[in-house]
């Protein structure tokens, strides 16, 4: 049972070390939202979204004002719309109106972002899966809260490579069409390899199947509690420096907690998930870097970074499933690079490379996240980047994804302006040697032999 007193005792960590809630994620399905025409389709998503959702936001606010809780976003999941687009959606047309159509009704609701422009194809595309995806670009040029995602591998099924091959010339084409904004459309796009059904941040949220008709998922947050807890045992041992960081995510999850039991009374809907991902913002303070710092590494990069954050991903993990029964979604540390500016800092003090990053993506949530590279990148090479960090999720049985933006206008040491929480990136450089002939072979690459656990 959660009380005030627990709220009372986390005010300094609201007040002066950045701790908020960084989401409050209504999931709705739309399964139930298919019909004969496109037109009623659309129909239906606005009516189920724009009901379900009708008080998210004051629900939000009015949870802020009493417990004195920043709730910094609130946003929607739906169902993966290739598969509420099937059957009735025979152009890319036909998608880019349900994509307007989720923009409209995330803004009649007030929410920042809303997610599950996406596809389900780790192991080959149906017709509508492949119309979405060639969709993508209009459908993120055209919108301003619309998120998309693509599972494009598991590690049940292995990698679907035409998908993949696929997606790095839809990269490119986004970019192309937001290119008056840095790019700024490859922001909302995530390509994922073992995707949750229930995370509930943006840009790779969506509901998934397995999920009920409306659920609450909430996304705490928190590095600079973290970081200002290790301020305290600097120069400690591992195993006092272990205690620390588990006995912080565990009261940084008991507030996440309580903000998603309050919502879910108040909106009537059930709790589903807290995600206890540590989620930066280039706010100063709010820095996953800054912690691998404190830990005792001058750069993010700086040889012992991937054993550093392993260990961080892992203590995080342990006290937040002691704070919560229903801990889910990606849970550990995002290292996004735009938005955490001593991240941005190590890459252009030259610790930090793509490499190096790929590294790290073993270890934590997520993968190569927020990545600017030159604009003149190829659409082959962003796919073998693609099929790098899928193959590392695939064989360590965990959710890696790619967010990464190819810079139209741009190269190298530019930097590329996005705002808010996106924040700014370094332009990074690429291996310019060519992966053409691994991309452009058809097919898929098979599920590992671990896979078969059955």
């Amino acid at each position: 049972m959660i009380n005030i007193n627990e709220v009372i005792e986390t005010n300094k960590m609201i007040l002066e070390e950045n701790l908020d809630v960084r989401t409050i994620t209504m999931g709705i399905s739309l399964l139930d939202c298919k019909a004969d025409t496109v037109e009623k389709v659309c129909d239906k998503i606005y009516a189920k979204i724009t009901d379900r959702a009708k008080n998210l936001v004051s629900v939000g606010q009015e949870i802020e004002k009493e417990y004195g809780i920043p709730i910094v976003n609130k946003r929607i999941s739906v169902t993966p719309i290739a598969l509420v687009g099937g059957g009735v959606c025979e152009t890319t047309k036909d998608f880019v109106k349900i994509a307007k159509t989720l923009d409209k009704a995330a803004k009649e609701v007030g929410v920042n972002l809303i997610g599950g422009y996406s596809a389900l194809v780790s192991k080959a595309m149906t017709p509508a899966d492949k119309l979405l995806i060639e969709s993508i670009p209009e459908a993120l040029a055209s919108t301003d809260r619309v998120c998309s995602s693509v599972n494009v591998g598991s590690t049940k099924t292995g990698i679907n490579m035409d998908a993949v091959r696929l997606i790095g010339e839809i990269i490119l084409q986004t970019a192309e069409l937001t290119k008056e904004q840095d790019s700024l459309g490859c922001i909302k796009f995530v390509v994922f390899c073992n995707a949750p059904d229930d995370n509930p941040f943006m840009a790779g949220a969506f509901l998934g199947v397995t999920e009920g008709d409306t659920v609450i998922n909430v996304g705490v947050s928190g590095p600079g509690v973290v970081k200002k807890a290790l301020e305290s045992v600097r120069g400690a041992d591992f195993e006092v420096l272990c205690e620390t960081i588990k006995k912080t995510a565990f009261k940084v999850t008991r507030v996440g907690q309580l903000v998603a039991q309050e919502a879910s009374k108040r909106l009537g809907y059930p709790f589903g998930i807290i995600d206890l991902s540590l989620a930066p913002t280039p706010a100063v303070g709010d820095s996953i870097a800054e912690i691998l710092e404190e830990i005792g590494l001058e750069y993010a990069g700086a040889p012992g970074t991937t054993a550093a954050l392993a260990m961080l991903n892992d203590q995080v993990k342990k006290g937040g499933i002691m704070a919560s029964s229903y801990v889910g979604g990606l849970s550990g540390a995002f290292i996004p690079v735009s938005e955490d500016q001593r991240m941005i800092d190590a890459v252009q003090a030259g610790a930090l490379t793509l490499e190096k990053l790929e590294a790290m993506t073993c270890v934590c949530s997520v993968g190569l996240d927020m990545i600017a590279v030159p604009g003149d990148t190829k659409a082959t090479t962003l796919s073998g980047i693609i099929a790098d960090e899928m193959a590392i999720g695939m064989i360590n049985q965990k959710t890696t994804a790619v967010r990464i933006i190819p810079v139209i206008g741009k190269t190298v040491g530019d930097v590329a302006e996005f705002g808010g929480l996106f924040g700014t990136a370094p332009v990074m450089p690429v291996n310019q040697f060519s992966c053409d002939a691994f991309i452009n072979r058809t097919g898929r690459i098979p599920a590992p032999v671990h896979s078969f656990k059955n």
